[in-house]
């Protein structure tokens, strides 16, 4: 049998640690378990706003691939790429791999978003299928982008086995957030909540890494300064690996002010952890987060999520039955095994047809 292949195009180090690139890089490891071979077709940096040496590069790159290659393009590059989507359309299987909608990213003037949506609503015309994370991001492809829902395909993330987070044994009630410090993830909203909340006993550990946005670190900075509380809010950084375990295994209460999310990867990791999450619902969050392991927020009510917090610190009966209904939601959610083998199907369709 001839070995299946799959050319994977993204515009970043795939060993970079954001949900999309988790995502990319499990699919790939995942369909080489399963006798596939994977390359990745490195693109240069810049995107979503690549300059025209990189739009060049990319050009050549495409080109480059034999005639009929499976090509599946992480949307970061190709929703800013209409007129390379269209002629590879042409000679390439092209796939679009979609996490959301690059011009709902939050901290974009409205002239730069328009210009983003009207891209992507071009490039979504060329992809033979289109891979998205979450059912919300297909229905907003569906409803906004006026893409065919028969060209659409739900592969959400998978998650891992884990064991249950132990939690932090002491008086404080031990916060985790877990994002790099870019403006969606609103951290420094997070921080100006708990500021409401200094009398409750608690302490933020954010994980994330810090180099993703200079506005956004200079906004968390700022919070944290005017609020006064540099002794309860700790940047770890990025962590990986056992430190990372350490940090979800010493959280008492996961908590998330995103704004936006295209699924929401670290909150379903905190509930394969069976930690209780109060998070405000914006995007697919909203969609899937289980109300017996979560108080959800809406994210245009200002005063929401202070009051969340307040409610799931000062109330330990009420985390407890938060835990316990994240408990029994972790084995319902979907294993990455599993979440391979129907985005495997979809690909073999595109080899035959």
């Amino acid at each position: 049998m001839v070995e299946p292949r799959l050319v994977l195009a993204v515009p970043c180090d795939p060993d970079l640690r954001t949900g999309g690139t988790i995502y990319d890089r499990r699919l790939a490891e995942g369909l080489r378990a399963r006798g596939w071979r994977v390359d990745w077709l490195r693109l240069p940096d810049g995107f979503p706003f690549p300059d025209e040496a990189a739009v060049a590069t990319s050009e050549r790159a495409f080109s480059a691939l034999p005639e009929g290659t499976l090509l599946l393009v992480d949307w970061l590059a190709l929703g800013v790429l209409p007129e390379l989507a269209e002629r590879a359309s042409r000679r390439l299987r092209l796939l679009a791999l979609v996490h959301h909608p690059l011009g709902f990213e939050e901290g974009l003037d409205p002239a730069r978003a328009a210009r983003l949506i009207e891209s992507e609503r071009a490039a979504l015309r060329w992809p033979r299928r289109i891979l998205c994370t979450s059912r919300t991001t297909a229905r907003t492809l569906a409803a906004e982008f006026a893409v065919a829902p028969e060209r659409i395909v739900v592969i959400e993330p998978g998650t891992d086995p884990a064991p249950q987070a132990r939690g932090s044994g002491g008086p404080e009630v031990r916060l985790l957030a877990v994002g790099s410090v870019i403006p969606r993830k609103r951290l420094d909203r997070l921080v100006r909540a708990l500021a409401r909340l200094q009398h409750l006993p608690w302490r933020l550990e954010v994980v994330g890494a810090l180099d993703r946005s200079a506005e956004a670190l200079s906004a968390l900075h700022r919070a944290i300064a005017e609020t006064g509380l540099g002794d309860r809010v700790v940047l770890a950084g990025e962590l990986v690996g056992e430190a990372l375990e350490a940090a979800f295994d010493r959280a008492d209460l996961f908590v998330s002010a995103s704004g936006y999310e295209g699924y929401g990867m670290a909150l379903a990791e905190a509930l394969a952890r069976g930690l209780p999450i109060v998070a405000v619902a914006g995007g697919a969050v909203a969609d899937w987060l289980p109300a017996e392991a979560a108080l959800s927020v809406p994210p245009e009510e200002e005063d929401a999520l202070p009051d969340a917090l307040a409610r799931a610190i000062g109330d330990p009966a009420l985390r407890a039955r938060l835990r316990e209904g994240a408990i029994a939601a972790r084995a319902k959610l979907p294993r990455w095994e599993e979440q391979v083998r129907r985005a495997e199907a979809v690909l073999r369709a595109e080899l035959e047809a």
